[in-house]
This record gives C-alpha cells, structure tokens and sequence, in this order.
C-alpha cells in the first residue's frame, strides 16, 4: 500500500503539473460544449427557413401553424436562387390552386422535412374543399419534456469523448515516456509490483473522469445552456468509471507499440478521433448509412454514449446500464489481454 500511494500521489502531481495535459483533458473539450451549446442554445434555431413566393390559404395555414418560418419573396428567380446557393434549403411557390416546392439536393434532411410539411398541409386542405368530414383522427406529442434543449443531448456525448481523450493519451504517453526515461526500467528493478503500477495510474485516471464528469455538468446546468438532470442520473458515474478503464486500456495497448510521445499522440489521435465521429459524439449516428451505424456498434464510445444519454436525458434506470456496462467490460478484458501480451518494460 506504501508503493500504490506514492506512486498515486507522484502520478497526480505530474498530472497537475503537466499544462498541455490539464488544457487537453478539461478546457479542449469544454470549448466544444461550450461553442455547440451556444450555438444550439437559440430555440427558434428548430424551425426551419424557406423562400415564400405568393401567398393563399395554405400559405396563411402555414405561418399560423409556426412549422416552417417563413421568408417571403416577390422575385421567384431570387428565391430559388438562394435556394441553389444554400442560403435556404426550400422554397415553396404558390401558383393560383398549384403549389410547388423547389428544393436543394444537398441538404435532404432539411428539403425532405420541408417536403413534409407542405405536403401534409396540401392534404388537409383538400380534404377540407371536398367537404367530407375525416375518417381519421391523427396527433402528435414530444415523449420528452417540453422544455428539452439540446444541451441535454450534447454534454453526454462530449462528456463521454473528453473521458476516452483523457484515458488513452493519459496511459499512452505515460507508458512512453516512463520507458524513453527508464522510469520502468527502476521501477521493475524495485520492490514494487507491475500491479501497484497499473492500478495508481488508473486511480488517477478515474478520478480525473469523475472531476471531467463534475466539471462538464457543472458548466452545463448554468442558466447560459440549462442542463436538467432527469431520474437516476448518478447512474452515469459509474459508466464513466468503466469508460475510464475501457479507454485506458486502449492507452496501454497504443503506448505499448509507440516508440515516443509524438507518435503515442497521433496513434491516440487515429484511435478516438474517428471513434467519436463515428459513436455520435458530434451529430445523431443514426441519420448516418445504415452499414456505418452496424460498424459503430463496434465501438465502446458508442455504448458509452448512448448509455450516457439513457441516464442523464431519458430518465432511465438501471436497467439501461446493462449494454453499455457489457459491452465496456468485455473490450477491456479483450484489450488488456492484448496489451498484456506486448507490452514492454525497456525499449
């Protein structure tokens, strides 16, 4: 126990002393919450703006509905031409009892949700000229609560990526740079186990998630981004101790094949850069191809993420642990069986 303190204590000093670590592990990532949840903070941003040229009773539907935000245009040509420059994704031009919705192909999911709309209001309104009363009834209702930003949805998703950042650069670069200094080497050599090694490197890094975890949450619940924990939310700090050690032992394994600091770095880089691109970290994987989400499943930040999201938005128990905490486990088990293997005390 003598030896896992000291070390623990050594590794938390060089941690805390360390700038680009501190900069790399809490202030990088917060700046990526910080900047989305400014810019998704507008909540007029939800709806979307089309070009409007003419007006009629499907029109007067539309703006009083609140669906589309409305842009009105006299020129037709000057209204698509916005369209084809991608200031605006649609524009819907009113011709006597014709309406047309001209849109940009390079943004489908804007156009098709613009496509939607006008065509349910076309609908309806001719349903009502034919004076017939309707067969059925249709309604739509937010399964979450009203008040939802999207800060909810952002701070577990970045949260999550600051944690593997921090794991794996943490157990890279220190097992590069304590074998390029012979640290190792001394350490083999003295009266301490590789096991009190391994174990107070990971304490540090745990605790670093769980101040990461504070932090973030701290940030987000500030009136600026309106971050509202729901249900069992403490559920998430133990997602974020098994993320730590997922992510670490990922580190192991890239400090095990790297020969110095710079290139442990931009294998870190390769590793989680892509995986958070590819987990939902930035934007919804699920509007992605469907054989990139089937490759993403591979990936524990994916897990983590949506287990995140599970707890800390949705309000879901325990029960919601159970995917993410298996899958989490068995990549560590997996990975450190491999870094185990090739992993060297001595260059």
């Amino acid at each position: 126990m003598t030896a896992f303190r000291t070390l623990s204590l050594a590794m938390f000093k060089g941690f805390v002393r360390d700038k680009a670590t501190l900069f790399f592990t809490f202030l990088f990532p917060l700046m990526f919450l910080v900047i989305f949840g400014l810019v998704l903070s507008d909540g007029a941003a939800d709806r979307t703006k089309v070009a409007v040229v003419g007006d009629g009773p499907i029109v007067s539907a539309l703006r009083d509905s609140g669906a589309l935000e409305l842009e009105p245009h006299h020129d037709e040509d000057a209204a698509v031409r916005k369209v084809r420059d991608g200031d605006l994704p649609a524009a819907v031009i009113v011709r006597g009892q014709r309406l047309e919705v001209r849109f940009a192909q390079s943004d489908q999911v804007e156009a098709a949700t613009v496509v939607g709309i006008v065509n349910g209001f076309v609908d309806k309104a001719n349903l009502a000229a034919t004076g017939q009363p309707p067969r059925y009834a249709f309604a739509a209702e937010k399964v979450e609560d009203a008040a939802l930003k999207p800060i909810q949805y952002l701070t577990p998703g970045i949260l999550s990526w600051g944690v593997a950042v921090s794991a794996v650069f943490g157990s890279a670069l220190t097992l590069v740079s304590w074998r390029r200094k012979q640290v190792l080497r001394r350490i083999r050599l003295a009266p301490v186990s590789a096991t009190s090694v391994l174990s107070s490197r990971l304490l540090v890094s745990a605790g670093v998630a769980l101040v990461q975890g504070a932090i973030f949450v701290g940030i987000a619940a500030l009136p600026l981004f309106g971050l509202t924990l729901s249900g069992q939310w403490w559920l998430a700090i133990p997602l974020l101790l098994l993320g730590t050690i997922a992510f670490f032992a990922l580190g192991m394994l890239v400090g095990a094949f790297a020969k110095t600091e710079e290139s442990a770095s931009a294998a870190a880089n390769i590793v989680v850069l892509p995986m958070a691109f590819l987990s939902g970290t930035f934007f919804p994987v699920d509007r992605a191809p469907a054989w990139l989400q089937a490759v993403s499943q591979a990936f524990p930040l994916r897990h983590m993420n949506d287990g995140m999201v599970d707890v800390l938005v949705r309000g879901k128990g325990v029960e919601a642990l159970l995917v993410p905490a298996s899958v989490l486990t068995g990549f560590t088990l997996v990975v450190a069986v491999l870094a185990s293997r090739v992993f060297k005390w001595e260059e």
